[in-house]
Formats: structure tokens, C-alpha cells, sequence
């Protein structure tokens, strides 16, 4: 008799408070509930099911979430995932390369050490005493499974101040991380169009790290560069039939194309 599959879901773990994160969230186009998720942490719950309708599985619909939602940002992002069949996470920071690790489902590591300690370097973790407590989540355990390797993580992050809403907990299905998060009073992140996404967005960054390069010759290097990235993006990712890739290239393009429009967007700022 074949098991029963297990719930899929995933969550989406920003290292900002909601205010940071809900413009770029914006952007996904996507359906999403966002809360914060303790001291500058934020955490987005998918409302739709993407993976479940043709996208892609999963693990490549939340990297590419990931990788969308980091770009041009100070900020990382990890995406978890589980499937039923697997567990994993990919972790999103600005335009280097994600990192990601993978359990199969009886919590049997797929991944490299190497992974794990590039993880933690990204989030500035404690080299020596949270390596220590992540390194055993790369080893064998029979006693372990992929939930619980998730849950060891999440346990790590707490460190850095993660604390992830009562009940919003890796593992648990779609529906059911929805239904916990609207419980908590989670904000829904919806479409306004481009004008209004591009003022919110104006207005988180205009006075941060990004402000000198809003305007002038910089902003029209940095748009420049974003659109030459996620134009071949964009051509692989439509080759590939990748759902959540897809999603990065428009990003950066949207991205780059708000950089390019910044001076004529700002002077019609009321």
C-alpha cells in the first residue's frame, strides 16, 4: 500500500520588520499574508498554491520568490518548503547566488556541509556555537525526519531574534498555515498597480542605504544593469517553463525599470 503524501507548504522568512518588506512583497503579484515574525523578522504565507497549478514544484516556485524578493534589497530572505516527499529551504541575498539544502521526507540529508556553513556565514550566525548546532541537521539521524530538520533551523534562527507566530510552524499545509496567520491578524498583501507599489516603495527606501542611488547617474547604472539581467533571465526562464524563475526576472526588470523612472516619478510626488 503506497503511503499517504504528506502536506505540502512553505513559508517565506524576511530579515526586515513588514514596513521593508511589504514593497517588494508587492511585487511578486501574489497573493500573500505578511506578519511580523519577531525582532526584524517578517514572515509571508502564500494564499494561493502556485506549486499545485502546473507553476512548478514547490522548492522552484519559493527559490524563485526568494531570489525575487531579495533583489535590490539590504535585506536576505529564506524560503521553507516541504512537499511530502521532501523538505528544504533556499536561502536569497540580493544578486549572489541562493543557497539551498534538501531532506528527503525520513529526514535523510541531500545537501552539502558546505551549504550549511555558507548559510550561516550569510546571516551573520555565530561561526563557531550555531555551526555546532547546524551541523548535526547535515548528518544521519533515523530518529530525525525533514520536519524536524526544520524545525532544528528555525530553532537556530531564534538566536537572531526569528519568533514565528504560535501554530505558523514548517510542516503544516498550505491551508492551514493560512488559516493560523488570518488568525493572527496577518496582513493581506494585495495588488495596487504600478503607481501605487512604486510610491510605497519610494517611500521605505528613499531615506535608506539605496537613497544615493534613487536619483542621477547612479540610479540609471543600477536600472540599466537590473534590466540587462532580467531580460536573459526572463528568455531562460520561459525555456525552462520555470514558474518561480519567471517571477525573478520580472522583479528585476520591475526593478530596473523603477530605477530608470525614478526623477520623472518623484517630481509628480504631490
Amino acid at each position: 500500500m503506497n503511503a499517504t503524501p504528506g502536506p505540502v507548504g512553505a513559508l517565506l522568512l524576511c530579515r526586515a520588520d513588514p514596513d521593508a518588506v511589504r514593497p517588494s512583497a508587492h511585487l511578486l503579484r501574489e497573493r500573500l499574508l505578511l506578519a511580523p515574525a519577531g525582532d526584524e523578522w517578517s514572515v509571508l504565507v502564500p494564499e494561493g498554491r502556485p506549486w499545485q497549478e502546473g507553476a512548478a514544484p514547490v522548492d522552484a516556485v519559493m527559490a524563485g520568490w526568494a531570489s525575487a524578493l531579495a533583489i535590490g534589497v539590504p535585506w536576505p530572505v529564506l524560503a521553507l518548503w516541504w512537499d511530502g516527499e521532501r523538505a528544504g529551504y533556499a536561502l536569497a541575498s540580493g544578486f549572489r547566488r541562493s543557497i539551498g539544502y534538501v531532506w528527503l521526507a525520513d529526514g535523510t540529508p541531500l545537501g552539502e556541509d558546505e551549504a550549511m556553513r555558507s548559510f550561516a556565514a550569510r546571516l551573520g550566525l555565530d561561526p563557531v556555537l550555531d555551526v555546532q548546532d547546524l551541523e548535526p541537521l547535515t548528518g544521519p539521524d533515523p530518529d530525525t525526519d525533514a520536519r524536524s530538520r526544520l524545525l532544528g533551523l528555525v530553532a537556530v534562527l531564534a538566536r537572531t531574534g526569528l519568533a514565528l507566530p504560535a501554530g505558523l510552524t514548517p510542516g503544516e499545509s498550505a491551508d492551514r498555515l493560512r488559516s493560523v496567520a488570518e488568525a493572527h491578524d496577518a496582513e493581506h498583501v494585495e495588488w495596487s498597480g504600478w503607481r501605487g507599489v512604486v510610491r510605497a516603495e519610494l517611500d521605505v527606501v528613499e531615506g535608506g542605504p539605496m537613497g544615493p542611488y534613487l536619483r542621477g547617474p547612479k540610479a540609471r547604472l543600477l536600472g540599466a544593469v537590473q534590466v540587462g539581467a532580467g531580460l536573459p533571465l526572463l528568455a531562460w526562464a520561459v525555456r525552462r517553463r520555470s514558474g518561480g524563475w519567471g517571477v525573478a526576472a520580472a522583479v528585476l526588470l520591475a526593478n530596473g525599470a523603477l530605477a530608470l523612472a525614478y526623477d520623472r516619478l518623484r517630481e509628480e510626488r504631490p
